[in-house]
């Protein structure tokens, strides 16, 4: 096989990927006898599990979720509290396609961040666009907006994924103008998109966080909305990983 030959061509044609596979897939090929349709077929499909685990790489970066954070590596052995078969149906991401919120619930460091990371990795594998951030950091950015007359394009930033997860709400206090920012985005994106919230406080807390009673309302009441409660209860996962001070040798 001249390699070098059909390396221009496929370039060209943007299939350079084939490339990968090809020496492997042609020395099966000859090993097994296959025809030449079940050869092609083997490096087209090659071609297309290549290309959707590029982009399932693309979503992943471009929502700034960890790589290591998913349903895989989240222990359920440590906190058997966790509602498993919950989670499971969580991650089919029908919620996604119902429109339906998350709230994730819990003291700090049970796996609410994890568990929240680990839900937008099902969805990004299931080609939903997604997007992580923290409440401080997206009230923060938006109300940076209001300054440089950008608002608008900012608050679209949090609109435009199909996934949007907002993490720790609630750990530090809304900007000035956080209660009405914080409320557009869960307006704007009912009924239209999911939101995963995680929080150290309870559910019913929520409006003493907003600090405004009339848009804490509204926004909650939209907010929680058919939305699925997942609550963790149990001892600190990372208090638990501490390191043990090694024994002093004498």
């Amino acid at each position: 096989m001249n390699v070098s030959q059909l390396a221009p061509n496929l370039k060209r044609l943007r299939l350079s990927g084939i490339l990968d596979t090809l020496e492997v897939r042609n020395q099966q090929a000859i090993g097994e006898q296959w025809s030449y349709a079940e050869f092609l077929e083997r490096l087209v499909q090659d071609e297309v599990e290549r290309r959707a685990q590029k982009h399932l790489d693309l979503r992943i970066r471009r929502g700034g979720i960890a790589p290591a954070k998913t349903l895989e590596s989240f222990d359920f052995t440590f906190n058997p509290t966790i509602n498993r078969q919950q989670v499971y149906d969580l991650a089919t991401c029908q919620f996604i396609r119902q429109h339906r919120n998350v709230l994730i619930c819990g003291q700090t460091g049970v796996g609410k961040s994890h568990l929240a990371q680990a839900l937008a990795h099902e969805t990004a594998r299931q080609g939903f666009d997604i997007l992580l951030t923290t409440a401080h950091a997206m009230l923060s950015h938006l109300h940076a907006g209001r300054a440089d007359g950008s608002e608008a394009r900012r608050l679209a930033t949090y609109l435009r994924p199909q996934l949007l997860i907002i993490d720790d709400f609630g750990l530090k206090p809304l900007p000035a103008s956080g209660p009405a920012d914080l409320y557009d985005v869960i307006n704007e994106r009912y009924e239209r998109a999911s939101i995963i919230l995680t929080s150290n406080r309870a559910p019913g807390e929520g409006q003493e966080i907003f600090g405004d009673p009339l848009l804490g309302a509204a926004g909650l009441d939209r907010l929680g909305d058919r939305a699925v409660v997942v609550t963790i209860t149990g001892p600190s996962y990372r208090l638990s990983r501490k390191e043990v001070p090694a024994a002093t040798s004498e």
